[in-house]
């Protein structure tokens, strides 16, 4: 069943849509669920946690192998950490998750044409598994995407749009053009939150099923902090965990409405002026999910942070000299574990888990341009 963030309209999961009559985002409710037991034998992709997925049909599942990435033990700044690799999904970036689900059902419903808005990892995650599901992809991005993403998008075989001014032009844009066919937006989609939900199971499973003390990621359009809090929730309510973790949101400094929000424990967030960011991913001056994310993140005891660009850069190399090629908004959350430190929020005991959202290789120009090549 698909609910309303806002009015509580619920609506069949049979039903093609991606956003409620009354304007808001739905999220996907279900009491489906995976047993430890079931899990023994399934193979190491995302898959394996099929039940909460809400892809019904079996000969619609669209995947390339996409999940179950690495989580390595390091440090940073001196703290220990748990880095999860989600860059080495097969696009290159942890949208695959909420892609393969999303796509999936798309080839469930029968949906043959679909229109999408991304600042980049999110277009060439959808341009692939589109392409795999024989659904043809419109990619709406921004004239300053980087140019790996674009033409990771063409490759695929999508037809790329680029829209002067706005990632909100973009969106605008993606929006009309969907008045003709589908608008399968990661922004706005419940099954590519859902996509989302897996990575809090493979944290978890991956340390035995021990939840840990600190989820440290990025937020923009909000998706994977909203993916991850519902997904701990899920593992909650079955006994497969005995505590939240705490989520620490983390924004780029040069646009950070849902910091400036929850500084002033608001329950949605306003628009803000934004200026560029070399995380571009983030760069969202009032995401659709706002009041969802601020949920979570009130809900799970979290904090919201921003980092500078000097900090994103200088984690960017930080990474690069561990043999971590990470693109600079994957840099963002990292670049976070510092201030929770200085700020008495994990200590050294405290289990810290950082997910490493994007490839560097996307991100080339930028690389290119910071380091004066």
């Amino acid at each position: 069943m698909l609910t309303c963030s806002r009015c509580n309209q619920t609506y069949p999961e049979t039903e093609p849509r991606w956003r409620c009559e009354c304007g808001a985002c739905l999220l996907l409710q279900s009491d489906r669920m995976f047993t430890r037991d079931s899990l023994t034998a399934r193979p190491p992709t995302l898959w394996r946690y099929r039940e909460a997925l809400a892809v019904e049909r079996g000969d619609c599942v669209v995947s390339l192998g996409e999940g179950f990435t690495p989580l390595v033990a390091d440090e940073l700044f001196g703290r220990p950490v748990l880095l999860k690799l989600d860059f080495l999904n097969p696009t290159g970036s942890f949208k695959d998750r909420g892609s393969a689900v999303m796509i999936s059902k798309l080839k469930e419903w029968g949906i043959p044409e679909i229109v999408e808005d991304s600042s980049g990892n999110a277009g060439a995650s959808v341009a692939a598994y589109a392409r795999r599901a024989g659904i043809t992809a419109h990619i709406y991005v921004p004239g300053y995407t980087s140019a790996g993403k674009t033409a990771q998008i063409r490759m695929y075989g999508a037809d790329l749009v680029k829209v002067d001014g706005s990632r909100e032009d973009t969106t605008r844009a993606a929006v009309e053009a969907a008045s003709r066919t589908f608008y399968a937006s990661h922004n706005w989609s419940p099954y590519f939150v859902a996509g989302l939900k897996t990575m809090a199971y493979e944290i978890c499973e991956q340390q035995s099923w021990q939840a840990p003390d600190w989820v440290v990621a990025p937020v923009g359009g909000g998706s994977l902090v909203l993916g991850l809090y519902l997904g701990f929730t899920d593992l909650l309510k079955a006994g497969l965990i005995s505590r939240m973790p705490r989520i620490a949101a983390v924004q780029a400094a040069a646009c950070a409405p849902v910091y400036h929000a929850w500084r002033q424990r608001l329950h949605d967030v306003p628009a803000v002026a934004k200026r560029e960011s070399a995380a571009e991913g983030i760069v969202i001056a009032q995401p659709v999910k706002g009041g969802a994310i601020l949920e979570a993140i009130y809900n799970s005891d979290g904090v919201v942070l921003t980092v500078t660009e000097e900090e994103i850069w200088a984690t960017a190399r930080a990474l690069a000299e561990k043999g971590i090629y990470v693109e600079p908004t994957a840099a963002a959350a990292p670049a976070a574990v510092r201030q929770m430190a200085e700020q008495g929020l994990a200590g050294p005991e405290s289990s810290v888990v950082v997910p490493l959202t994007g490839m560097g290789l996307k991100a080339t120009d930028k690389f290119l341009e910071h380091l004066g090549l």
